[in-house]
């Protein structure tokens, strides 16, 4: 990267709240769970264009299933035996038909958590990286038409000029000239390569979506690297956010990434909390967080026309991510008072069979089922999986708050349970009647 002067530090801008009315408005998106009626007819123009063909044409329907199988086949692969190419073709084409809704839809729940937890400002400056045909500039858009009096100006950088394509002619369709959001032309460029100079010096909020795990060949410092170059045009109040899909591998990866750029310099803002102060070991975390699902686009159904219908539909919204920042602004500032009489998951193994109290972050949403239910815990400290078992008739006003709190929540757990799960190497804290749950820092203890 050619040296430059480095820009002008930015002056704090408040974060935007929300009015009433907008969040009125944004609820009853999330409610109605739709793809904007204008992005299904235009994927669906965009296919019929590319392929010449109707929408029914069976054979350019069955190479569209083929498509999505063939990516669906090779996500599941180990991770360096993945090619995960969307690039050409109708490997683009499957990605708009069977991807792009759940990532957009995804990409609004975020945003909405973004603002809740104070960093969005009135006026944003957005760096993609890796946009492919445009799924974040495109929610971005589409989340801010339902704000009053708060704007964007959206840059990305992608390699394929077919993504690009695809990109210009969603924004084209559906993205007013003039209004709220602009939304930049793509820069053409391997993202893995130098940064693009006609991009924004000072982005306020900069974007990873599902495009990390695909490069680097799984090495952790090539991504942190290329994370880092990045985090140079963030603007001193900026946040940096990672999205990962919520496969195992991928979504632990994301949390071995997130360390190795904390020990680079930036600090996690969320989803983990370190409320002992100390690093945790994150080889084996598997933390993702779930949104409702969406409804069948109109181009799922259309697929869904055959023999094997479930293989088309693609509408569960579960993903990993991490905020980064650069100004040390962190979502939970609690950390364990001193003195308390709470275990360090780290010394949970000597304890098994007994009861304890403890204070850990809700690492996940339910694991289990209706009668079992199941949460990841986390303190920080773990070098060992730990979860909350709750049997549904054990749930009562007093513990409720481990199934209703939201991903990312620091609880206190008082009388737990304590049981080594030997076939996954793991420890359960089993909750009961007996067992108070509340939020950390808010719970009334009894004296």
């Amino acid at each position: 990267m050619t040296d430059r002067q480095s820009p002008p530090l930015q002056k704090k801008t408040a974060a935007y709240t929300f009015s009433t009315s907008e969040t009125a408005r944004i609820n009853a998106f999330f409610d109605a769970r739709q793809l904007p009626d204008c992005l299904q007819k235009s994927i669906g123009n965009y296919i019929a264009k590319k392929t010449s063909k109707e929408l029914s044409d069976p054979v350019m329907l069955d190479r569209l299933r083929n498509a999505i199988v063939a990516q669906k086949d090779d996500y599941w692969k180990p991770q360096r035996m993945r090619s995960l190419q969307y690039t050409k073709g109708y490997s683009v084409l499957g990605y708009l038909a069977y991807h792009f809704p759940v990532y957009f839809m995804q990409t609004e729940h975020i945003l909405a958590m973004l603002a809740g937890d104070g960093l969005l400002k009135k006026k944003m400056t957005i760096l993609d990286i890796g946009t492919g045909p445009g799924v974040v500039p495109l929610a971005i858009a589409d989340f801010y038409s339902k704000l009053d009096d708060a704007t964007a100006d959206i840059y990305s950088v992608e390699r394929s000029e077919e993504h690009i394509e695809a990109f210009l002619f969603l924004r084209n369709a559906c993205v007013p000239k003039g209004g709220k959001v602009s939304i930049k032309t793509p820069k053409k460029e391997d993202i893995q390569r130098s940064i693009p100079t006609k991009i924004s010096e000072q982005a306020d909020l900069i974007i990873f979506s599902n495009v990390l795990n695909e490069i680097g060949k799984g090495s952790v410092d090539a991504r942190a690297d290329l994370v880092m170059r990045y985090a140079e045009r963030l603007a001193p109040d900026g946040s940096i956010l990672i999205i990962e899909p919520a496969e195992e591998n991928t979504s632990t990866q994301l949390r071995v990434l997130s360390l190795a750029l904390k020990k680079e310099g930036l600090t996690i803002h969320s989803p983990c909390s370190f409320i002992w102060g100390t690093n945790c070991t994150p080889d084996r975390c598997w933390s993702f967080t779930t949104r409702r699902c969406i409804q069948p686009t109109r181009m799922m159904e259309i697929l869904a026309k055959c023999d094997q219908p479930f293989r088309y539909i693609n509408i569960d919204i579960k993903y990993s991510y991490v905020v980064l920042r650069k100004d040390g602004k962190v979502r939970d500032t609690y950390r364990v008072p001193a003195g308390s009489r709470v275990l360090r998951i780290s010394q949970i193994h000597h304890h098994v069979d007994k009861r304890i109290n403890l204070i850990a972050a809700k690492m996940s949403e339910n694991l289990g089922d209706a009668k079992n239910l199941m949460f990841r815990l986390c303190d920080g400290t773990a070098d060992k999986l730990v979860f909350a078992v709750v049997p549904s008739f054990h749930v009562t006003p007093e513990n409720e708050a481990i199934v209703s709190a939201p991903y990312g929540t620091i609880l206190e757990l008082e009388s737990v349970h304590v049981r080594y799960n030997k076939e996954h190497d793991a420890y359960n804290v089993l909750v009961s009647r007996n067992t108070r749950v509340g939020i950390a820092g808010e719970t009334e203890r009894e004296e």
